[in-house]
Order: structure tokens, then sequence, then C-alpha cells
């Protein structure tokens, strides 16, 4: 794979935000990455979301992440009129599991256990959204 096409974007979609989602949304705008964690068991979750899927507690709060973390899997998908690009799952360093795109990495490049980073990603008309490249 040439340099050129290891570093293209792709576009991705707008996302649908929602009252539930829209701080998240609104921090991503400011280059910001937030997670919820639950006040009553402690865990940290993703997709972001009112009530807790561990324990069902709607006591939850915003949390500002740095957005670390590995690769736990990932995909290489090679049928894509931008040339092939991988989307995998992140484990953060505070437990979640996070779908995502991987970014400035030739997908040959990737390996699970590679530390990677959050970047914020324009979408088409929407906020910008989460991807990964490593760190």
């Amino acid at each position: 794979m040439s340099e050129a096409s290891a570093h293209m974007t792709r576009p991705i979609p707008a996302p649908a935000v929602s009252i539930e989602t829209k701080p998240f949304w609104d921090a991503a705008a400011e280059g910001r990455f937030l997670i919820k964690r639950c006040t009553e068991c402690q865990k940290a979750f993703w997709y972001p979301r009112a009530m807790c899927p561990f324990c069902m507690s709607a006591e939850t709060v915003w949390e500002e992440s740095p957005g670390e973390g590995v690769i736990y899997t990932y995909s290489v998908m090679h049928r894509s009129p931008t040339g092939p690009y991988a989307i995998g799952y992140v484990t953060l360093n505070e437990g979640p599991a996070v779908l995502t795109n991987f970014v400035d990495v030739a997908p040959d490049g990737l390996a699970i256990g590679m530390k990677v980073r959050v970047k914020f990603q324009p979408t088409e008309g929407g906020p910008p959204a989460p991807v990964f490249a490593p760190a």
C-alpha cells in the first residue's frame, strides 16, 4: 500500500445526535472525548446512554477520558472506493470497548495490542466522530 493511500480518510456519515448523546457530540466538537460512568456500580461504559448497561441505574455521569487504549480486534475492508480501511474494537484504559475506525496507519500496520489514541474526524455535515490512530 502506498503512503498516500495509507493516510486517505474515507467519508464518515454524520452521527445521529439525540438528547441523550448531545453532551458527547458537543464535547467532540471541542476535541474532548467523553464516556459515561455509573455512580451506583462505578463501571465506565460505552456507548454513552442515560442508563447503566450493567446495573440499569439511571445514576450516571459524564467523564472526560484521554481516549487511550489498545486494539482488541480489527478487520480490514478491502473493497472500498477509497481503498482498504480497518475498523475494530479498542479497549479503553478505563475498561469499555469502543467500535471505531483506524486512521493514520495502513491496515497492514495494525496489530492486536497496539496502543492507540482518539482523534476526531469530520463527518458529512455533523459533529466530528471519534476515530483511533497509533499512540
